[in-house]
């Protein structure tokens, strides 16, 4: 790499350590960048307090809301009163686009002298992730290189899972041809764009098809990564002989922590006995889970933990053996990074963008084919890792060695790369 630190203009709507999902993926890679670039960063101005405690007090400038705050409340209040979140989430998402298309107009008016002028050497806007969202600053980039990404999103759910009929319409979520017609700058962003980050092969893929751009327009850069502090060595210290399973995530239908509970039911009365299941995260399903437990009669196997915060979630990492995540329906799976630098053999449904980064060596993955599959499947795989401790331990040293790949200071390597190719 050069001598010279780049100038980047980074476009993070989104941009807070506080929070979890796409604005810790917002921070975790400008944080990552900054340390390798000269970054002016473009953010929201609610993320200003979380980002000064982290002491970002330069280069940050903060775009506040130049209508009524009213717009936002409405959404609030509107997504509070639906129960249903396959329901509430597209919906939210879709009333949440005239904040994005404020914020989006006004740093096109702040920053498009400054780029028409070669302030910056480089243009790159990460959040929204969502596969849909126009970038009008790209209308200045004639003459700087405009990077897009990682955008992601609209993975399907498998034809058997049947949580409402509105899973047709969540299918949706992936919506290229409908943006194209409706979204003004959508087409312009991507064609545009000199190199876009797409997060997972299966949108990568979607992209492909819909836009037909040469393969070097495009590549594969997973939305999450995983921070340094996953990977310290500490030996795991059991205080008992059981082995212990760990599940994280928001407990809604299709992350199906059921049937990882169901699975459970159906280890044989040895294997049950020698195993312990913590649940880590909240949502709708929490009250249905637990009845299933009271059901089964597993209390005294299976622990429901709450939501915590994302920094906290390591201890129970650390605890744990194997990691157990079913999810059917995950473009970034961040859990499954975190276990794996953790330590953790881990055994997932394979679909979505968790499989870009889990190879074989270091866990199981298991074809969504039914629910019934899916479940047995699960069964099978908890009884052999929890019989061999050695193939855990195998299993456990290659997810670590596959997750270091992720870690946000060499993907932030990597983007700074591309960067440079650009300028050369």
């Amino acid at each position: 790499m050069s001598q010279k630190r780049l100038k980047v203009l980074l476009i993070i709507e989104q941009c807070n350590p506080k929070m979890s999902s796409t604005p810790l993926i917002g921070f975790n890679l400008f944080q990552a960048i900054h340390k390798l670039a000269e970054v002016t960063l473009v953010t929201r101005d609610f993320n200003q307090k979380a980002l000064e405690r982290h002491g970002y007090t330069e280069q940050v400038i903060y775009i506040s809301k130049s209508n009524s705050s009213k717009s936002r409340n409405f959404r609030k209040l509107i997504v509070s009163k639906i129960k249903n979140e396959a329901i509430g989430r597209p919906i939210g998402t879709a009333l949440r686009y005239p904040d994005y298309e404020d914020f989006n107009n006004q740093v096109y008016q702040q920053f498009k002298q400054s780029v028409i002028r070669g302030d910056y050497d480089i243009v790159h806007a990460i959040t929204p992730i969502h596969t849909r969202y126009p970038v009008k600053i790209v209308k200045a980039c004639k003459d700087t290189p405009f990077i897009l990404g990682p955008v992601n999103g609209g993975v399907p759910f498998p034809e058997w899972f049947e949580e409402i009929a509105i899973k047709k319409y969540l299918n949706l979520s992936f919506l290229p041809d409908l943006a194209k017609f409706i979204i003004p700058g959508y087409l312009d962003t991507y064609k545009q764009a000199e190199k876009i980050f797409v997060g997972s092969s299966y949108t990568l893929n979607k992209l492909q098809t819909f836009f037909k751009f040469p393969d070097s327009k495009m590549c594969l850069l997973s939305e999450n990564g995983v921070s340094s502090r996953f990977f310290a060595e500490q030996e795991k210290i059991k205080k008992d002989s059981k082995v212990n399973l760990l599940f994280v995530g928001r407990l809604v239908a299709f992350k199906c922590a059921d049937i990882l509970i169901e699975a459970v039911t159906r280890l044989n009365e040895t294997i049950k006995n020698n195993i312990q299941l913590t649940i880590v995260g909240d949502g709708q399903e929490r009250s249905h889970l637990e009845k299933m437990v009271q059901t089964f009669n597993l209390n005294n196997i299976i622990n429901f933990v709450g939501k915590i915060p994302q920094a906290e979630t390591l201890e129970y990492y650390r605890k744990a053996d194997i990691f157990s995540f079913p999810s059917i329906r995950e473009s970034g799976g961040a859990v499954v990074l975190e276990a794996m630098a953790c330590g953790l053999p881990c055994i997932i449904a394979n679909t979505g963008g968790v499989v870009d980064y889990m190879t074989e060596e270091a866990g199981f993955k298991i074809e969504p084919i039914s629910r019934e599959y899916l479940t047995q499947e699960l069964t099978n795989k908890i009884e052999i890792l929890v019989k061999n401790d050695d193939l855990r331990e195998k299993m456990s040293a290659k997810a670590i060695e596959r997750a270091r790949k992720f870690e946000w200071g060499r993907k932030a390597q990597k983007i700074v790369e591309i960067y440079e190719e650009f300028i050369a």
